[in-house]
């Protein structure tokens, strides 16, 4: 993690963008720009047809995927790599994220109001589920910058206040916090607080990491695909769970 490179690519990709008339208006958003300059400093390793598909990042050894959005659209693309080169995807999460509303009529933008939700990677899971069949797969390696992020939105909402449904307009990382990296099936212990009894249930899980019952679920049901816990009985109607010996 370098912190200070991290700033001067921002930096230059905002500066870029305004001169583009706007950050936001060019095709690729700013975040997505950012950490595509971060993880790949040679361009010409940018944008590399590979196999039928065109690839974010290509060293000529290994694949870098920077995704944004939905995960659904990289199965086609993990189908033509993984059996070919080691494929890193790179997922930023908003650690922390501040609210810019921008009015379409005026132009007119808020100051930034940090939102009370924090991001985590347990958060992540929601996509990996949509990829959940070639998460075992040993080429296929996971990265997640931690980054306090500007998000700008468009106040188009069918609310009262026009937030609610509203569009988001942008994304601006404003600092790169950590980094948490999976680069083999093994790393995912890491997500399971130590302090943690064991058995324990998908509340006592979500107690422990400090998110919803249906993260936790989202989550332990990842690990138990993966074998890093198996269930080991009931409370009640509740699954009991313990992390698996490996190795």
């Amino acid at each position: 993690m370098d912190e200070k490179r991290f700033e001067e690519i921002r930096n230059s990709v905002i500066g870029s963008k305004r001169q583009r008339c706007g950050i936001g208006t060019y095709q690729e958003k700013t975040l997505h720009a950012v950490l595509k300059d971060y993880y790949a400093p040679d361009k010409d390793m940018q944008e590399i047809p590979v196999d039928g598909y065109v690839a974010d990042i290509y060293t000529g050894e290994e694949i870098i995927e920077i995704q944004t959005g939905n995960f659904n659209k990289m199965r086609s693309k993990l189908e033509r790599f993984l059996p070919k080169y080691p494929v890193t995807i790179v997922y930023p999460v908003p650690r922390i994220k501040y609210l810019l509303w921008i009015d379409e009529e005026s132009g007119e933008c808020s100051k930034p109001r940090k939102s009370t939700v924090k991001g985590s990677v347990y958060r992540a899971f929601y996509e990996l589920y949509k990829i959940k069949q070639f998460l075992p797969d040993p080429n296929l390696r996971l990265c997640f910058p931690l980054l306090e992020v500007e998000e700008y939105r468009l106040l188009n909402g069918w609310s009262r206040d026009k937030k609610k449904g509203s569009c988001r307009y942008d994304r601006i990382p404003t600092a790169f916090l950590d980094e948490v990296r999976f680069e083999r099936i093994e790393d995912y212990v890491q997500l399971i607080p130590y302090e943690l009894a064991e058995p324990f249930t998908v509340k006592d899980f979500a107690r422990a990491i400090g998110e919803r019952k249906e993260i936790a679920s989202n989550v332990l049901h990842i690990l138990n695909y993966l074998q890093i816990v198996t269930r080991c009985g009931k409370s009640g109607n509740a699954y009991l769970y313990e992390v698996k010996e490996i190795g």
